[in-house]
């Protein structure tokens, strides 16, 4: 089931016809797309946990499921049932979206230190029937699992937040605060019932990611502007800031286009240019808390009467901020890697909580006072822009994404879609490992696709 390793070089070929207008279309594209799907599941890595009786497992074929804003990807699995262990009783998988803000490990009165958002409870065993329809997804597990094995599936609403975790500080040990979405199986009399107690030996359990991507249109980024007069001048010193894109992918050097005017006698020293992470934790009440992860500071000088233009490059990246306590960081499965938080996108039309993540961009002007005041008539002159800060989204529907595009994208490595590691590589690494390439052209188009 994930054992098999991928051959270094694996070929596909798709055969196409041209219509009438000249353009290339894939014959037999649905029976094509399927067979590769089917494929690739079974090669694919299948995660699986087990009760410690052994009496039901947790399959599901991945752990990372994609909010698109309007919608979110079906959390699909199978478990697999030995039903003379039950006694009687019957099997239940929930979903739960929850945020922890506290260690287990501190809860010695009784006391909760995790909050449910959203949980949604179904029974599987003996079935109901709800679940008649099956994803391939889950026929190609149901293949793995036999007849013992029960389908299931959750549709996440829209407005739940990302899988977020809050960094914890040095000397901080336990699990680390934040929202976390669970997959759990379980044996018991009745689905949610408080006078019922259910022995760890009968649950299995999984996490999974809630996870955003950029969306794939890329706007011009935002410009703001201010003119302060100062203190004994007649005239103002005018700022203007922009950013060359609306998103930025994790790891990428933000370009921040700086343009001042100053009509004043006063010299402006230093350019500080500074990326702040704004997080909001919205349970009981809203809270926001702001930390800085990247500044930088430009010795550049702008004399009285002159004007300037220039652009900067600043890079936050979490290696930067190891240390920094409460820092909102994407979720992460076991030990892997991560990096900052992605920005949170929604709809804004449905109250969100949990944790909300944006960031600014603050582009701040050090102004010298001089004269025979110094510097009781310096200040300071601040501009903010909004930053969205994001992974480019993998090819995880590359396959169909080949026919609707006449076979001219390049191909995404298959590690992003047949594992959750993939997912949180450095985006750089990402997009320098996309390495599929077109080794020839017409008709009938040959692709070699270099496994990772």
């Amino acid at each position: 089931m994930g054992g098999g390793d991928w051959h270094s070089n694996t070929r596909f070929t798709l055969s196409t016809v041209t219509d009438y207008r000249g353009q290339q279309k894939t014959d037999r594209a649905e029976g094509t797309v399927n067979w590769i799907y089917n494929f690739a599941i079974n090669m694919s890595k299948v995660f699986k946990k087990t009760s410690g009786n052994g009496h039901i497992a947790l399959y599901l074929g991945k752990r990372d499921f994609v909010d698109n804003v309007d919608s979110v990807e079906v959390v699909d699995g199978v478990i697999k049932v030995d039903p003379s262990g039950l006694n009687g009783r019957k099997v239940y998988v929930y979903l739960a979206c929850a945020f922890r803000y506290g260690s287990d490990d501190l809860d010695v009165i009784g006391l909760s230190f995790r909050r449910d958002i959203w949980i949604q409870r179904i029974q599987v065993y003996p079935p109901t029937g709800a679940n008649a329809t099956k994803s391939p997804m889950q026929e190609s597990l149901m293949k793995k699992v036999g007849e013992q094995g029960c389908p299931f599936s959750f549709q996440l609403p829209t407005n739940l937040p990302c899988s977020v975790a809050l960094q914890p500080g040095p000397n901080d040990s336990g699990k680390a605060c934040g929202v976390d979405f669970e997959v759990k199986g379980y044996i018991a009399n009745a689905a949610d019932n408080a006078d019922e107690v259910i022995e760890k030996k009968d649950t299995c359990r999984l996490m999974i990611r809630k996870i955003q991507f950029a969306p794939a249109n890329n706007k011009p980024g935002p410009k703001a502007d201010i003119s302060k007069q100062f203190m004994m001048t007649d005239k103002p010193v005018h700022l203007e800031a922009s950013l060359e894109k609306e998103i930025y992918y994790h790891g990428d050097p933000i370009t921040v286009k700086v343009k001042i005017n100053n009509e004043t006698s006063k010299v402006v020293k230093k350019i500080k240019v500074t990326v702040e992470q704004l997080t909001s934790v919205v349970l009981y009440s809203s809270d926001t808390y702001t930390k800085p992860v990247c500044s930088e500071e430009f010795g550049e000088t702008i004399n009285a009467n002159s004007t300037f233009e220039k652009s900067f490059q600043i890079t936050p990246l979490l290696a930067n901020n190891k240390e920094k306590r409460g820092l909102s960081v994407d979720g992460r499965l076991k030990d892997e890697d991560t990096h900052l938080a992605s920005t949170t996108l929604s709809q804004g039309d449905k109250e969100m909580q949990g944790i909300i993540v944006s960031y600014k961009v603050k582009v701040n002007l050090m102004v010298s006072g001089g004269g025979l005041l110094g510097g009781l008539t310096g200040s300071d002159v601040t501009v903010e822009l909004p930053l969205t800060l994001m992974s480019p989204k993998p090819a995880a529907n590359w396959i169909k994404g080949l026919f609707s595009s006449g076979l001219t994208s390049d191909l995404s490595p298959w590690k992003d879609e047949m594992t959750s590691k993939g997912i949180h590589r450095s985006d750089r690494e990402h997009r320098t490992q996309r390495n599929s390439t077109p080794v020839t052209r017409g008709t009938t188009c040959h692709w070699v696709t270099t496994m990772l």
